[in-house]
Formats: C-alpha cells, structure tokens, sequence
C-alpha cells in the first residue's frame, strides 16, 4: 500500500461456523457499512464478524513510509463448550517502497515485522462492546424505517439439542447420541420436496406443517441449569406470516449443552436489531430499552452468549424465506 492513502477494505466472513476477530497490527480502520448498508462511523483496532456478515472498513495508511511490514490477523470467538480452533490466519501488510530504495533493496527478512494483539477466544465483553456501537445512519438521505407498530411478535429459543443416533453411526453427543440445533425445541427437517413448489401446486399436505411454535413448547430458566431431557423433536414446520406484516423476533440463547453465541441469518430481508441483552429477555423491562430511532439494520446478527437479540422487520417480500 501506498503511504497517506485511504483504502475501503471489504471483509467477508466465509467460515462455517466461526465468529472471527481481525486486527492490523499498528492501524486502526473505520467502520462504515455492515451488510451492505451504511452505519454511523467509528474507529476500532479490532472487528467481530460472524458467519455471513460482511464489513466494509476505511484504512488510512501512515503518512510516512515505516520501514516495516504489519499482519492483518483473524481468529475464532467461541464460547460453546469442547474444543475449538483457537489458530490464527495471517496476511501481510506492506508499503510500497520510496522511489529513492529499489526494491531489490528490501527484504520481507530483514524488516520489523508487527503483530497485533487479538481478544481472547471467548472475550464475549469485547463482542458485546463492538456490537453495541454499530448504528445506522438514519439520515434524511439514508432513513432507518423500523417498524415502530408491531403486528405479530415470536419469541424463539435457539441453541443445541440432542437426536438420537442413526443406526450404523456413532455419534458423539450425551449417551451417544446426535447433536442438533434447534429452535423452539424443533430442529428443521430437509424436505424433498422445494417449499414454494409444494405451496404454489397445493401439495403441501406431507411435505411441511404450518404450525411452527411462535413460542417455546417448554419454558424454563433458559440461561440457567438446562432440562434434563436435551432431545429436540424434527420436522418441516413453518410460520406463515399475512403480506406487509410488522415483525418482532426475541431471539434467545439458552444453556442447554451450554451457552453459546449463535449468528442467525434472514433470507430475502434486512431488519433492524433493536436490542440485545444477556440472560433471560425480560418482556416487561427490555422493551422499553429497545432502539427505535438508529438500530443497525443488517440481514445477520449474532445471538449473544447466554443472552438474546430482538429483530424487527417489515414483511414485504412474498415467498419462502428461512433463517
């Protein structure tokens, strides 16, 4: 890179299942989109971005030529338990040498070279901090429409369950048997058959339900001592939703196999994250917490360990869409 310039780094998370942090050693960026859309600026040395999400940054490189080169690092937050890939990606950061040293001059050998310095793997305070500063712009030019009316309102627990093992398997959850995520105690079954195809020929009988439950079929302390009975129920349901209704989704995270942050993703829709918060939501307190005016508007959010995340969303876009 050129010293004295400003660069628009475009970050994508492409991994599976990892939140990741990423830092420059010795630069700070400026955040000024997530997922396509603008947001109030701010400074950081270091970004939390979770599967799916993407990140637009602003670097400005010294003024001055440094004489060094510098690592752009990536590395896993986790919080579940067991064990995870606490390794770091590396990529290097140069600057273009000055017109008076040829380049055969320079050596990547014989240069500083600058490491920064990352979160812990399970820094969740860091996590919540950074997220808690994304803001939309909610401009004349650029205006945040949240839904200040709410038509219908979800409270979906997500984390993991239990299955039992499939015969000629191992498997390696309690006693044996299968992992499974799950959402209100139900983990999605992959139909053979397309969703909006079976809606659109009327065959939906044998192919989905819609009678997914809008909230948890057994409540308890979600973010306390988990139920001994871990097992998830499988299958096709669905939540059909009236055109151009008014959205509100609690999202939260629960203990069961332990906590764990959990990105969750909206296809065919932005919304608005108008709160966060650990522990258990409280729908007579949070609410009145909640952002209205500049929450961040993205189509991915992570559920924060042990806590949850509350959505609104207007839907507008007809046709089958998952998270």
């Amino acid at each position: 890179m050129k010293p004295g310039k400003t660069y628009m780094l475009r970050l994508i998370n492409a991994a599976l299942n990892d939140e990741l942090f990423f830092s420059i050693a010795n630069h700070s960026v400026t955040i000024v989109d997530v997922d396509a859309v603008y947001v109030k600026p701010f400074d950081t040395e270091t970004l939390l971005i979770t599967p799916g999400q993407t990140t637009n940054v602003l670097l400005k490189t010294k003024p001055y030529f440094p004489n060094a080169t510098f690592f752009m690092t990536a590395r896993p937050y986790a919080t579940g338990q067991g064990t995870f890939d606490n390794s770091t990606v590396a990529a290097i950061l140069e600057y273009e040498s000055p017109k008076t040293i040829h380049s055969s001059q320079l050596s990547l050998k014989n240069l500083p070279l600058f490491k920064p310095t990352l979160p812990p793997l399970n820094d969740t305070a860091f996590a919540a901090n950074f997220t808690s500063k994304l803001r939309s712009l909610a401009s004349a030019q650029f205006p945040a429409k949240v839904p200040q009316k709410v038509d219908m309102r979800f409270f979906f627990t997500v984390g993991l369950g239990t299955n039992p093992c499939p015969k000629n398997q191992t498997c390696q959850g309690p006693n044996g048997t299968k992992f499974a995520a799950s959402v209100n105690n139900v983990s999605f079954s992959l139909p053979t058959t397309a969703l909006l195809q079976a809606h659109f020929f009327g065959k939906s009988n044998g192919v989905y339900i819609p009678d997914f439950p809008i909230t948890p079929i057994f409540p308890f302390n979600y973010t306390g001592n988990p139920p001994n009975n871990t097992m998830v129920s499988t299958g096709t349901r669905l939540v059909v939703l009236p055109f151009n209704t008014s959205v509100e989704l609690i999202m939260q995270d629960t203990s069961i196999l332990g906590v764990e942050s959990h990105p969750l993703h909206l296809h065919g829709y932005n919304f608005f994250v108008v709160g966060q918060g650990f522990g258990n939501f409280d729908p007579n307190k949070d609410p009145a917490k909640f952002n209205l005016v500049d929450p961040v508007e993205r189509n991915t959010v992570g559920v924060p360990s042990g806590g949850w995340a509350a959505i609104r969303f207007q839907a507008d876009n007809p046709g089958q869409f998952t998270y």
